[in-house]
């Protein structure tokens, strides 16, 4: 297992850095050509676009306590039921678990950031 997860490191390192690459000598040859416009280097964010700094760390705040309160959940609920990390059929409620609680979190982001505008 540990080396499928180092082949797709690897893997997903270099395709980063041929992307990086590659976009960077599409950009140089469009501002070289004189379409400046298109290269999207120069272009100006309107500030009505961006999500204030404060909403972006209450958001990942929101997120992160509960995904953890998920983790803390299934931990309660495998124990209580007798769960094990090998029987497929009923270690999958843990996954379903936490991926409620991070759906519920930014559910909660939701909430307070469609109150705050």
């Amino acid at each position: 297992m540990q080396e499928v997860f180092m082949v797709a490191v690897v893997f997903s390192g270099f395709f980063y850095i041929i992307k990086m690459f590659t976009d960077y000598l599409l950009k140089r040859r469009l501002i070289k050509n004189g379409h400046v416009e298109k290269a999207e280097i120069l272009s100006s964010v309107s500030s009505a676009e961006v999500e204030p700094q404060r909403m972006k760390s209450l958001k990942w705040a929101m997120v992160a306590s509960m995904a953890g309160l998920g983790l803390i959940v299934s931990f309660f609920v495998g124990r209580a039921y007798g769960m094990d990390h090998w029987n497929i059929n009923q270690s999958l409620i843990g996954f379903g678990i936490e991926l409620m609680f991070i759906g519920l979190g930014f559910l909660f982001y939701f909430l307070i950031a469609s109150r705050q505008k």
